[in-house]
């Protein structure tokens, strides 16, 4: 009996090495080693609870790495195209039309009995028509449409008299040179002078090129009289194409903001050309008339102003703060003059005014008294920033001066962007300036209310668009976008598909019946082969807050409350999802209804999930400018949050390099 049991025990040792030796070895049955211990073999080979486990936690491990790894792309920046010039076609005016232009002799008998049959006689124009398919003008399709349609019923010369560059062209040639004073470029706009110069203010108003202007030259040029005349055909279109060019841009922008980024969605203003040359035709200063084609808006206008004082003073006023500077209040600092003098630089001419006796009276000290305290808070305050007088690193980068160039490029990149926008805001809007983190509603022109706002982070950005106020919702529900379950929720369901059941959400059919967040193949859902919704319901954890202000769009873009009130504090706010966050959304709803907060708060208080609709419909432009005139008109500059004004400024220098050519 002992001997069959020491042989049993024998075969167990010997079978467990066996088997040992197989599981380090990776070869029994593909199944990845349990713990290398005669006692985890045991668990395998018995199928124990401890091996159950561990079965158990490597399905968990396959099952995790099985799962689609699926990512719902943000919006994309694009390799920026220009628009497109086509060489002009000048076919349809090549063809002298002489029925309609220049009468017959009543009969041919009658011409018979004169002896002799009457050739009408061309004006200067039909005399140059032979000279229109030698030209080589490359436009829009749209300014040629515009330039032949206006030859064609009106066949004269509109900037040639006598044979002569007429004063009618040195005032359009002049204003086109000056585009620059508007944010264009004057390089867009250059026309080759033909001989026979009418002034000399146009000589001294344009580039006369290849051309020499000397009057010994233009005599010897002028031996020529059909060269002259071809080069004089070729100014009239080439001035009409540029003053044409002129118009649009001045009127929609040089750039389609479309094809920048998926983050802008600005429709493409259409610029009505048809009776541009007729007007410019019959206007006493042709200078004036392109000029008045520029935007009128106080924002705009405000904007040239700032361009032509910046470029009146150069490099303008630098002044340093030395770095790690903290200055407190009631303790002494020898960085307190430069503070100061930062302050009377950046500072609003209100505040300014308000505390000009004070600036008056400082003598240079280094004391950090209550008065001053109470400027540098009033400062803070207009800039978004915590008003406790202290100056550390946020009040000093709002200081810290920006060099004039820098400044004249933001300025031109606002006009360019301002010309994006209607010409015409609406005498009640909501305009929100991202790199401002600001929300102003906007009444009769005047500012009624602003606040801070939260923004998109730079993964999530909130995108450039326009559209109408509709709805105010109370106690909202958030209906929670597929890039945010897909992208940030989906490890979580994945371990535990139940989250959204415990966690206050509502999971629904396309149709619109619950399901259990447990019931759902949420690997389908991120595949997109099971459609689902998921909505956050209302209560004190939703993500919206007490209320939504909706302009219904497809970027899903709209303007909430929140509960994380803290940043609101903080001078850099782009944190969201892409949404808008107000600080003060009572007021933001009371306005854009057109009611009081007692009204909005008695609708809250209901306790429920409600909606007012707008009786009027406000505009909304979610706008991206990293200058923009405040109340007072003074422009102020902001830091580029997402850095488009480097992605214009390579759209510009694409347009002005597609022109050139």
């Amino acid at each position: 009996m002992a001997r069959v049991v020491k042989q049993d025990r024998n075969s167990r040792k010997t079978l467990t090495r066996v088997l040992a030796g197989a599981v380090l070895a990776g070869s029994l049955w593909a199944i990845p080693p349990a713990p290398a211990t005669a006692q985890g073999l045991l668990d395998m080979i018995f199928n124990t609870a401890p091996w159950r486990e561990h079965k158990r936690k490597q399905a968990e491990e396959k099952r995790r790495l099985e799962l689609p790894k699926v990512r719902v792309s943000a919006p994309k920046y694009y390799a920026y195209r220009a628009d497109a010039l086509r060489r002009i076609s000048f076919k349809p005016l090549e063809r002298l039309q002489v029925a309609a232009n220049h009468p017959a002799p009543a009969t041919d008998a009658e011409a018979e009995l004169n002896g002799t049959v009457e050739i009408p006689e061309l004006s200067p124009f039909d005399a140059a028509r032979i000279h229109l398919k030698s030209l080589n003008i490359r436009a829009l399709p749209e300014i040629s449409t515009a330039l032949i349609a206006h030859y064609k019923a009106n066949p004269a010369f509109i900037w040639i008299t006598d044979g002569k560059v007429n004063e009618r062209a040195g005032q359009a040639l002049a204003a086109l040179q000056s585009a620059d004073q508007y944010g264009l470029y004057p390089e867009d706009y250059k026309v080759e002078m033909p001989f026979g110069l009418s002034s000399p203010e146009v000589t001294n108003s344009v580039p006369v090129g290849s051309v020499s202007a000397d009057p010994e030259s233009r005599a010897q040029a002028t031996v020529d009289p059909e060269e002259n005349t071809k080069r004089l055909m070729a100014f009239e279109m080439s001035l009409s194409a540029r003053v044409l060019s002129y118009v649009i841009d001045a009127q929609r922008g040089r750039i389609d903001p479309n094809r920048i980024s998926g983050y802008h969605d600005l429709p493409r203003k259409k610029v009505n050309l048809d009776n541009v040359l007729i007007e410019i035709a019959a206007a006493e200063d042709a200078a004036a008339y392109l000029t008045a084609r520029q935007p009128v808006s106080p924002h705009f206008q405000a904007m040239v102003k700032e361009l032509a004082r910046l470029k009146s003073e150069g490099e303008g006023v630098v002044i340093d703060i030395k770095p790690g500077t903290l200055l407190k209040p009631g303790r002494k600092n020898a960085e307190l003059g430069n503070v100061l003098a930062a302050i009377r630089h950046r500072a609003s001419p209100d505040l300014l005014a308000k505390h000009q006796p004070l600036l008056d009276a400082y003598q240079g000290g280094e004391e950090y008294t209550a008065e001053l305290v109470a400027l540098v808070k009033d400062y803070q305050r207009e800039n978004g920033l915590a008003a406790d007088g202290i100056v550390g690193r946020k009040t000093i980068r709002t200081l810290m001066t920006m060099s004039n160039a820098e400044k004249i490029r933001k300025v031109r990149l606002a006009m360019e962007r301002a010309r994006w926008l209607p010409g015409e805001l609406g005498t009640r809007h909501v305009f929100v300036n991202q790199p401002a983190y600001t929300a102003t509603y906007m009444q009769n022109g005047r500012p009624e209310l602003a606040m801070r706002v939260v923004v998109g982070k730079k993964s999530n950005q909130t995108s450039f668009f326009y559209d109408e106020i509709e709805i105010v919702e109370y106690h909202p529900y958030w209906g929670v976008p597929r890039s945010i379950i897909v992208n940030e929720m989906l490890p979580k369901l994945y371990n535990d598909p139940s989250y959204f059941d415990r966690a206050g959400y509502e999971v629904t059919t396309v149709t619109g019946r619950r399901v259990s967040s447990s019931s759902v193949d949420w690997a389908g859902v991120a595949t997109k082969r099971v459609p689902i919704n998921v909505r956050q319901l209302p209560g004190r954890s939703n993500a919206l807050g007490e209320l939504k202000i909706l302009f219904p769009n497809k970027h899903a873009i709209y303007m909430h409350d929140t509960p994380a009130k803290s940043l609101f504090k903080r001078d850099r706010r782009a944190f969201s999802h892409g949404c808008i966050r107000l600080h003060d959304p009572r007021a933001m709803a009371a306005a854009v209804l057109g009611k009081d907060k007692d009204y909005i708060a008695s609708r809250i208080a209901q306790g429920k999930n409600d909606q007012d609709l707008l009786e009027d419909k406000v505009p909304v432009y979610v706008s991206y400018f990293t200058a923009w005139p405040s109340s007072d008109g003074s422009v102020r500059y902001f830091d580029d949050v997402y850095d488009r004004d480097k992605r214009l400024l390579r759209a510009q220098e694409i347009t002005s390099k597609a022109r050139k050519s």
